[in-house]
This record gives structure tokens, sequence and C-alpha cells, in this order.
């Protein structure tokens, strides 16, 4: 089985080699993007299984990258984990309307982002083969 791409997209350089570390530790192969541009530009090159998306970002901010995301029927189904220092409920409610999978703030603990992306790849996988989990 092919590994899982994972885009791990963040303007802090730190963050995204925190995420591509451990992400690679798990066993997943890693792109990385530092706006939200190049993050649009890598996915529409080579779309990953997942997207890990930051909010506050230059060029195009990750509510903004999300947007685009779902309004096109190429990328709309794959799923985003937000990752960000955005906590405030406001933000977190606008994260969910506007389509996220899993909105996780930081500091975070990589080992639950891990399990996080395993159960959303997982869950992804069982839908493409008609199976559901009860």
């Amino acid at each position: 089985m092919a590994k899982k791409k994972i885009l791990a997209v963040d303007d802090e350089k730190h963050i995204v080699r925190l995420v591509e570390v451990n992400l690679r530790k798990a066993g997943y192969e890693v792109e990385t993007a530092f706006d939200g541009r190049e993050a649009l530009e890598k996915v529409k090159k080579s779309p990953p299984d997942l997207i890990v998306l930051d909010v506050m970002m230059p060029q195009l901010d990750g509510f903004s990258v999300l947007k685009k995301l779902r309004q096109d029927a190429a990328t709309r189904e794959i799923p985003v984990i937000m990752l960000t220092a955005k906590a405030q409920d406001a933000d977190v409610f606008r994260g969910w309307q506007s389509g996220v999978d899993l909105y996780l703030t930081k500091p975070f603990n990589p080992l639950e982002l891990i399990t996080f992306v395993e159960r959303i790849l997982d869950s992804a996988g069982d839908s493409e083969d008609g199976m559901v989990d009860l």
C-alpha cells in the first residue's frame, strides 16, 4: 500500500518542521508549504490525501485556502485539519462552518495530531469502499 501524502502548511517554519518530522516518523509522505498561495499551487499540482493548515499566514489565510478547496470539485473531498493559534469560539465556529474536518489549536501534542490524522484517513478510506463504522 502506498504511503499517504500529507501537505503541512504554516508560515512558521518550526511548526512545519515539527509536523513534518512527526508525520514522517508515523509513516506518511509529507510535503510542505509556507503560505496559502503555495499550498493551493501544490494541491493543484499533486493533491495530497490530507492537509494540515494554519489560519494566520501571509498571501492567503487558511480560511481562504479552505474556501477555495471546498469550492473546487477536484479538491473538495480532501480532509483538512486546521492547526492554529486562533482559539476563540468565533474562529473555531468559522472553521467548522467552512468545512474543516478537525480544528486543533496550538500549542498541540504531536501524538494527538498523528492520532487525528490516522482516524480521518481511516474514515475516508472506509467511506470510499462503502464501509461505515457504527
